[in-house]
């Protein structure tokens, strides 16, 4: 499903001016000191508690296992189909 561009606000701006936007937020907020990079711990720390917090959600995690499980399997089916094994005779083609 793809949506429609907005055609209002920081959302109608084309992708390299956001960027320039969003840069310069960046280096002002360096330049005032109140901008926060976050060391390796601090994003460990984060990544973990984010996992933790899903994982609580086991119908949740179900799902999207099941979906991953499944987009594995169009992938190996479509990777298949792009190189067939068989001749049109049905015989094994040599490999």
């Amino acid at each position: 499903m793809q949506q429609t561009p907005s055609t209002r606000g920081f959302a109608k701006l084309d992708q390299e001016r956001k960027r320039q936007i969003a840069q310069a937020g960046g280096r002002a907020a360096h330049k005032l000191g109140t901008a926060h990079e976050f060391s390796a711990q601090e994003a460990s720390l984060a990544g973990k508690k984010g996992g933790f917090t899903v994982s609580r959600d086991r119908s949740h995690m179900a799902t999207i296992g099941r979906l991953g499980g499944l987009a594995r399997g169009e992938r190996l089916r479509a990777a298949r189909s792009d190189h067939p094994t068989t001749t049109e005779s049905g015989s094994q083609a040599p490999v």
